[in-house]
């Protein structure tokens, strides 16, 4: 009997295998004609066209209308673009150190954040500085693209910078050397509370784990009892960084990724290969919409192992993993080559780009993920980003402050900064100073001045009403009503403002303070009204319902 069985699966085999030889050869033939029919169609284009072809233009857009047909994260970067790649992974480029935007008023680029021990701060530039010329080339009318490419250049080089200060109207030459910059992936750690750490994390970038236990353990040897770890805003980056940081906080030898692709190659096991540097310590993680891909294999991982408890609303569900490769001439492609699963064998991959060939993509229903238990047997689901155990949505943001802030339409709340940096004194601390009534009064008169308007999505929606209200028939028996109503959502910029002081307050307080302190000057003045965060405290300072929530139900696998 076993070796008739035996036959039989040998029988089975050899018929399977001219079957998937076939489809091999088809499908290395398919991809074989249409190369040359591309080839052949470029050929024939650069011979008979009109006019003469750009091949680096028309090919490239060639490239991106392909990978435009798979999904997003799968892009290719140019000979030309080659060094956004690889400042993607590392976080690091050479230059001054500063972010720089451009002034629709003055025509002209200016600097908006100098990096805190950058070359731009070290030479003392300010926000608000209009850059005039580098190296004697002219720059006023240049773009922030253009400004931006002549500013960066190889670490050690030298160049000339000529800057206008709105402020005293003096204008001033300086030798700046550019030098390697990494945007800073832990902004701020400290504390927001009495033994309670509180670690920011912007990106996974290359070396952040390092900087990950230096905070952590720091923290720990100024008393730090508890720890928040916050991934709000973080997108992600590398993988491998991801695991050494869960691998301060989860004992060694525990798998806490598996990578799954088409090629045996892309299939891969991360484990945590050294002893924490504290287990046991009680921890919440605050995430967002924002928090992606290695921000969500640390969220995740710490939440199937029931090591942290996780607060803030879903993330966003990048479960897909993405690999580098060279091509000739200095080129490069990142290509989406497996899926990634956390340690409950769940992945949190939120739309489905399989059928994304004519542009369509299918964000995966909650009624189609499956459920999965942590360490302790608590219900989890693929799908649909990391869930938290907490969920605490922040306070909405007025459409008002975002168009205050914004810089391509009006510069006024650009102008106010920098003009109320030049003429006050730096406080001692970012968290003990805040804008007085008096001078925010001077800011909304300076905005009202200014003919500072903004779309009002309650007058948008009033008019879409209106107009079905007429389409149906219904506008003119109610036309009294939609009339008062009308005048009621009329703007009114004063009273808006007025309306929403503390919040519009709270925007210009964190420009000011970055313009004084940096970015961590702004995450330790925030954090003292934080709202998500003020729930992660309670639940740290109530050890029975921490506990309680880790525990969760009997286990049920």
């Amino acid at each position: 009997m076993k070796k008739r069985i035996l036959l039989i699966a040998v029988f089975m085999s050899l018929l399977v295998a001219p079957v998937v030889a076939q489809k091999s050869k088809n499908h290395n033939f398919e991809v074989a004609k249409h190369l040359d029919i591309f080839n052949r169609l470029y050929r024939t284009l650069d011979l008979m066209y009109v006019d003469t072809l750009d091949a680096g233009q028309v090919v490239e857009k060639g490239v991106h209308a392909m990978l435009s047909s798979l999904d997003p994260y799968t892009t290719y970067y140019s000979p030309e673009k080659e060094k956004d790649l690889k400042m993607m992974i590392t976080g690091k480029y050479a230059g001054i150190g500063a972010v720089v935007r451009y002034h629709q008023r003055e025509k002209c680029v200016v600097i908006d954040e100098p990096y805190e021990d950058m070359p731009a701060a070290m030479v003392g530039l300010m926000k608000g500085d209009m850059v005039l010329s580098i190296d004697g080339e002219d720059m006023r009318g240049k773009t922030t693209s253009e400004v931006s490419s002549k500013l960066r250049g190889e670490a050690g080089t030298t160049f000339k910078l000529k800057v206008k200060r709105p402020s005293t109207g003096k204008t001033m030459e300086m030798s700046i050397k550019r030098k390697n910059i990494k945007f800073p992936d832990i902004p701020f750690y400290g504390f927001c509370d009495e033994g309670v750490g509180y670690i920011s994390l912007t990106g996974f970038t290359e070396g952040c784990a390092k900087n990950m236990r230096r905070a952590f353990v720091e923290l720990k040897e100024r008393g730090a009892q508890q720890l928040v770890l916050d991934l709000r805003g973080n997108g992600g980056g590398s993988l491998a960084e991801a695991v050494e940081i869960v691998n301060l906080w989860v004992p060694k030898g525990i798998t806490l990724v598996e990578t799954k692709g088409k090629r045996k190659q892309s299939n891969r096991s991360y484990v945590t290969k050294v002893e924490p540097v504290d287990s046991l310590m009680p921890m919440v993680v605050l995430v967002n919409g924002e928090t992606a891909s290695a921000s969500e294999i640390t969220a995740g991982s710490l939440q199937d192992l029931d090591r942290a408890i996780i607060i803030g609303t879903r993330t966003y569900g990048k479960g897909l993993v993405q690999t580098p490769f060279d091509l000739p001439y200095s080129a490069s492609v990142k290509i989406t080559t497996g899926k990634y699963y956390i340690p409950s064998g769940r992945c949190v991959q939120a739309i489905n780009y399989s059928h994304s060939g004519g542009g369509y993509k299918e964000r995966i229903p909650d009624s189609l993920t499956h459920v999965f238990y942590t360490r302790n047997g608590r219900e989890v689901r693929d799908g649909g980003g990391i869930k938290p155990d907490v969920e605490i949505k922040p306070d909405t943001m007025p459409n008002i402050v975002l168009y205050l802030d914004r810089m391509d339409s009006i510069e006024v709340t650009f102008d106010y900064v920098t003009d109320y940096v030049a003429k006050h004194d730096q406080p001692n601390s970012p968290s003990e100073w805040q804008l007085s009534d008096e001078d925010y009064e001077d800011f909304k008169k300076k905005v009202v001045k200014s003919g500072f308007t903004y779309d009002r999505m309650t007058e948008k929606k009033l008019d879409e009403l209106m107009e079905m209200a007429r389409f149906e028939g219904y506008y003119d028996e109610s036309k009294e009503e939609f009339e008062l109503l009308k005048k009621k959502l009329k703007h009114d910029v004063a009273r808006d403002m007025e309306r929403y002081k503390e919040q519009i307050k709270k925007m210009l307080e964190g420009d000011i303070i970055v313009s004084w302190f940096y970015q961590r000057g702004a995450y330790e003045a925030s954090i003292k009204d934080d709202k998500v965060l003020k729930e992660a405290l309670k639940f740290l300072k109530d050890e029975k319902a921490y506990r309680q929530l880790l525990r969760g139900k009997e286990n049920k696998k």
